[in-house]
């Protein structure tokens, strides 16, 4: 089944204790497109400058990702620089320049319109609800966001949050969606405010999956599952991590044809298999270069240390 995701299309300038890389391939769709392409077909919408050619182009095609939802337009690309010396789980931003970025307004293609997944990248809310409310026929829908959005334009994201059927943020981003500095209470709190899932993302802790069959989330419906993070030997960029496990997740769960509780667990999996590949290298290069039997691989290795099955 298709994704069709919307969100960004970027450059990143990036410094960690591995080094420098500048004007890496970047942006939220990038890496949640290139991470869910090894599991089922992709559709883009994002907005570019005239920075953005045929050689990074040619990133996208290569995995057979549609690009015709890639509006390409006068001036420069988004662009993100940052840096990760202080600290491998949270980036220092130095520069921030939304170039065409700041007036993107998501133009859905008409061959998008049959997609069976749509996922709603870290976005202006208002974009993310319009998207949404356009594609009303998707079997399933998930989201992204932060405390930008959460804090200051909360109003919006509510409305999003009734349209969505899976939310994926971190820990900190949950509770302060929430109020609660409780993980469980937070989860449970938000689930009440419209996703029937919560993935809560741990960064090098792994992740874990809320759900409820019940939308006022009360005690007795919330339940859980925890999966934890592959140890790496080394992280030379954590740019996209996030993303990557997104992609991981939403597109494993796009290539089953029946959603189990066993679909849901081995999604957890998958995503924490394409984050940390995507830690490997700067920017998207191992992303790039990835064999589906080499995800499988890892997945296994997940399952052989955790006991999964």
């Amino acid at each position: 089944m298709s994704i069709t995701v919307v969100g960004s299309v970027a450059y990143d300038s990036i410094e960690t204790p591995a080094g420098r890389r500048e004007r890496c391939l970047g942006g939220a769709a990038t890496y949640f497109s290139l991470a869910a392409s090894y599991f089922t077909d992709v559709r883009v919408i994002a907005v570019v400058g005239e920075d953005f050619g045929p050689e990074q182009e040619a990133v996208f095609k290569a995995r057979n990702i549609d690009t015709g939802g890639i509006e390409h337009t006068a001036g420069k690309s988004f662009f993100w620089e940052g840096s990760y010396l202080e600290n491998l789980n949270e980036a220092k931003t130095h520069n921030t320049e939304l170039n065409v970025f700041a007036s993107f307004e998501p133009k859905i293609p008409d061959a998008y319109r049959d997609s069976d997944f749509l996922f709603l990248a870290n976005i202006d809310p208002v974009l993310q609800r319009r998207v949404r409310e356009a594609m009303p026929g998707v079997k399933l829908v998930a989201g992204d966001t932060m405390n930008y959005w959460i804090k200051d334009h909360r109003p919006a994201l509510l409305e999003v949050l009734k349209g969505l059927d899976i939310l994926l943020i971190n820990d900190a981003e949950a509770r302060m969606l929430a109020g609660n500095n409780n993980l469980v209470q937070a989860a449970r709190a938000v689930i009440a405010l419209g996703p029937r899932v919560l993935v809560v993302k741990h960064g090098e802790y792994g992740a874990t999956l809320f759900h409820s069959s019940n939308p006022k989330g009360r005690k007795e419906e919330l339940r859980t599952f925890r999966a934890p993070a592959l140890p790496l030997n080394e992280v030379v960029d954590p740019t996209g991590a996030g993303d990557s496990f997104a992609g991981g997740f939403f597109g494993y769960l796009a290539s089953q044809e029946t959603l189990t509780p066993a679909s849901w667990r081995h999604a957890m999996y998958y995503g924490g298999v394409m984050g940390s590949y995507a830690c490997e290298r700067f920017g998207t290069e191992r992303l790039q270069q990835l064999t589906r039997s080499e995800i499988d691989k890892r997945f296994d290795v997940f399952r052989e240390i955790t006991h999964l099955d």
